[in-house]
């Protein structure tokens, strides 16, 4: 025999309850069954809010109940065929109603709405629900919950009488029918007879108090829901559904927000060894989640992340309390007579304050009663008046696998603070199945996608980028990410989230990621942007594992990374000003990106795609030290001084740079040596050494002059320059010398110059826009390490960054 119950949204359709009748009939075939229902989608609340209306004196509550009834009605004519069981039961269904609004009317007379009353109306929930849903299934018995539901008054509450409902139930059911049918909820007070019921949630209760008494082999759980999902799926879109967990498990998240089943069902069953299968009426096949004793081959750590939106923390402080004797007990005496529950509490090992847990609209009456409560204390001066601490939210983490298995808080505190979240407060229980904490409600979001991702509950690890700059390198960058996007999926488990992607002019943003096939298109039709908004909008995001990439030349852009990097955006950039500009702010990005636990990533600053900067950090890091540097650095420089020849003058390999995609925009950042010392400064401060712009001597090939005015008139005046190269390069052919933009650091001494370079030097032979470093070490003193390779071109650039990217993605 086994136990089904369905929930309201399982009874709250025509589709939906014609679900259930199939559902039912196919699982009858093979072993007796109760089935035990709730009212349909919505109408408990429906019944207090009328309720409400009829106590105000307000005539709507007419309008509401026939409304009530009507659905009712509705739901009668379409789904019973059989014309003389649709009579009896309109017959039955219609008394029902008129017992309801006598109970509405006199309530609507008297103005009053007690307990007892109240109980009555939402009793009629169910009553309404079960005799529907057993005319519906052939063969089905109606039984009335509440001759074996018995409760008993304690504390002010309505608590089930266990020992006398079990016998009941047992006594009851002796002969069981093939398919009984039982109202949940309801109930009745074992002394006055008075109508009672199981709480919100209680159908769920009353099925577990039937499985459990009858020794069933299975609860199900019937609702609209796959099962028990690793988090809110409407929070975390990589959200799965879990196979199996274990009581406590189960019970863990249920109490954390989780409403899959009503907390109290597990007990009774859990006693019993009785396992509960949570399945959907909406998808009958799908095998759903088993909750029962014991879960063999689980190797997860943590099970699933749950949590409780709308938390407010008091916290009862003062120096009275270290070491005084019943202070807690007073705290929750105080509350729980006043029917506020407590879902968290924690408490400093100092004892003098202890910080505990409440629902948000239970905050201002917790204050009001402690306040009361300690109102001796605290006008002596020995304890300080509560205060509430609201718009928070609480977080659990859930696993029996966190038993005695290190680093699991570390971890998780870790992963919490590089994401910039700050934990308010936190407790864990010596059964180590559960480790919770509160944070502000904007970080909610962030911090369930962020741990869920961090303890491998997703699929894919997620990286979310916000990319700005569309030119050459960021378009490449695109292509790029599209083309390698399923196989970084498929080999690496990594899902590379374009979030947001910004031009000079406008930027659109996706959270769920952006369509990457027609970003163009969108924005251009997308509102205007500027760096102030994007800055606003990226942080107002406020993502888990977020990136920003830079691919522009700006100096605005640049100016916001501090900003971004202490909100725990990771920045990546292909733009040189901010780690070539001042020397204090470099200084200054680097430790917050340490301080944050964040990356600021600028290998492309220097050589492209070539390891240059990642190389020197590496020889500082394992002990080394930089004593000299010589490069030639920019691609640029070095495909115009590899392409002038008799037949191709310097005017012309400037162009043809600047066509094929090596220079600047402006050919003249690069003709100045701009680029150039800018890349030196960046090597020279990697390496250890307080350089600014202004330190590096610099030995110009092209006048000053030519630097001065619009780029058309640069162009227009280049060819004056023609003739003299000309003479100079015919003189360094006959020599067997060849040029080479050279930059060098030398101890403190730094240097650009074009220099004259005779074959016997490694740069003798440097083909087309290639870069080279030499690094003079203390290690690599007699022969230096040599790094060489592509240093310009958008796609090598691009590639770069992505390799940046992936550094992220794989810490």
């Amino acid at each position: 025999m086994k136990v089904l119950k369905f929930g309201g949204t399982s009874v709250g359709s025509v589709k939906s309850i014609l679900s259930l009748k199939k559902i039912v009939e196919n699982e009858a075939r093979s072993e007796d069954i109760i089935v035990v229902v709730s009212a349909l989608g919505g109408i408990t609340d429906k019944l207090i809010t009328t309720a409400q209306l009829a106590l105000r004196h307000d005539g709507k509550w007419k309008e509401e109940f026939n409304t009530m009834v009507d659905r009712h009605h509705k739901m009668i004519d379409t789904i019973i065929t059989d014309t003389k069981k649709r009579v009896i039961l309109f017959n039955k269904v219609d008394a029902l109603f008129e017992q309801l609004k006598s109970i509405y009317f006199g309530v609507y007379l008297i103005h009053d709405l007690s307990e007892k009353t109240e109980n009555a109306i939402v009793s009629y929930g169910e009553q309404l629900s079960s005799v529907i849903v057993a005319t519906l299934i052939r063969g089905a018995k109606w039984y009335e919950s509440r001759d074996f539901i018995k409760t008993e008054r304690k504390n002010n509450k309505n608590t089930l009488d266990s020992e006398l409902t079990n016998k009941l139930v047992r006594d009851t059911f002796s002969d069981l029918p093939h398919i009984s049918l039982v109202p949940g909820f309801i109930s009745r007070d074992r002394d006055t007879d008075e109508t009672t019921n199981l709480g919100r949630g209680g159908s769920d209760y009353t099925a577990a108090i039937l499985a459990a008494a009858l020794n069933a082999n299975a609860l199900e759980i019937w609702t609209d829901v796959d099962g028990f999902m690793t988090a809110d799926p409407r929070v975390i879109k990589s959200a799965y559904t879990i196979n199996e967990l274990s009581y406590i498990e189960a019970m863990e998240l249920c109490n954390f927000g989780a409403k899959v089943i009503y907390p109290p069902t597990i007990y009774p069953v859990c006693v019993k060894n009785i396992p509960i299968k949570v399945r959907n009426t909406f998808n009958p096949n799908y095998p759903g989640t088993t909750i029962k004793n014991k879960i063999d081959d689980d190797n997860k750590l943590i099970k699933g992340i749950s949590s409780i939106n709308g938390t407010a923390l008091i916290t009862v402080t003062g120096l009275s309390m270290v070491g005084v004797i019943g202070v807690n007990r007073r705290i929750f005496t105080a509350l729980a007579d006043e029917g506020i529950s407590v879902f968290m509490v924690s408490q400093a090992s100092s004892e003098n304050s202890t910080s505990i847990g409440v629902k948000e609209e239970d905050a201002d009456e917790a204050v009001k009663v402690l306040n009361k409560e300690f109102s001796a204390e605290i006008e002596d001066g020995a304890m300080f008046p509560m205060h509430a601490k609201k718009g928070l939210a609480t977080v659990a983490i859930v696993g029996d696998n966190m038993k005695h298995a290190a680093g699991i808080s570390g971890k998780l505190f870790g992963t919490l603070g590089r994401s910039g979240i700050s934990v308010i407060a936190c407790a864990q229980g010596a059964s180590e199945t559960n480790i919770s904490f509160v944070v502000k409600s904007e970080y909610l979001r962030k911090s369930l996608n962020v741990l869920h991702d961090s303890f491998f509950l997703s699929e894919y690890k997620v990286l979310n980028l916000f990319i700005c700059g569309i030119g050459t390198v960021g378009s490449k960058l695109i292509e790029q990410i599209c083309k390698q996007y399923n196989e970084l999926k498929e080999r690496n488990q990594l899902k590379l989230n374009v979030v947001g992607i910004a031009s000079s002019k406008n930027a659109i943003f996706n959270r769920d990621g952006l369509n990457l096939s027609n970003y163009r298109e969108t924005l251009k039709s997308s509102e205007p942007s500027s760096p102030e908004k994007l800055r606003d909008h990226i942080v107002e995001m406020n993502i888990f594992n977020s990136v920003f990439v830079d691919c522009t030349a700006s100096k605005e852009i640049a100016s916001l990374y501090q900003n971004f990097l202490e909100h725990n955006i990771s920045v990546i950039a292909a733009n040189k000003l901010a780690a070539s500009g001042e020397y204090d702010k470099y200084a200054q990005l680097k430790k917050t990106a340490l301080r944050r636990g964040v990356k600021f990533r600028f290998e492309t600053n220097v050589g492209a795609g070539l390891p240059i900067i990642g190389t020197i950090n590496d020889l500082r890091n394992s002990g080394d030290k930089i004593l000299k540097i010589e490069a030639v650095l920019s691609g640029t420089l070095n495909f115009i001084f590899n392409e002038i020849s008799a037949t191709v003058p310097f005017s012309e390999t400037v162009r043809r740079a600047k066509e094929q995609g090596y220079s600047e925009p402006d050919p003249r950042i690069d003709l100045s040596g701009t680029d150039v010392v800018r890349k030196l400064v960046i090597l020279a401060r990697e390496a250890g050494y307080r350089v600014e712009q202004a330190d590096v001597e610099k030995h110009l090939f092209v006048p000053q002059k030519y630097f001065e005015g619009s780029v058309e008139e640069f162009w227009k005046r280049l060819p004056d320059l023609d003739t003299d190269f000309e003479n100079k390069r015919k003189a360094l052919e006959k020599e067997d010398k060849r040029w080479r933009f050279v930059a060098t650091l030398d101890g403190n001494h730094t240097s650009v110059e074009l220099k004259a370079i005779d074959l016997n030097h490694p740069f003798y032979n440097l083909e087309g826009s290639n870069n080279i470093v030499l690094l003079t070490t203390e290690r690599y003193k007699e022969y230096p390490m040599l790094i060489q390779g592509y240093g310009a071109g958008a796609s090598v650039t691009a590639a770069g960054v992505f390799a940046n990217i992936m550094s992220i993605a794989n810490i």
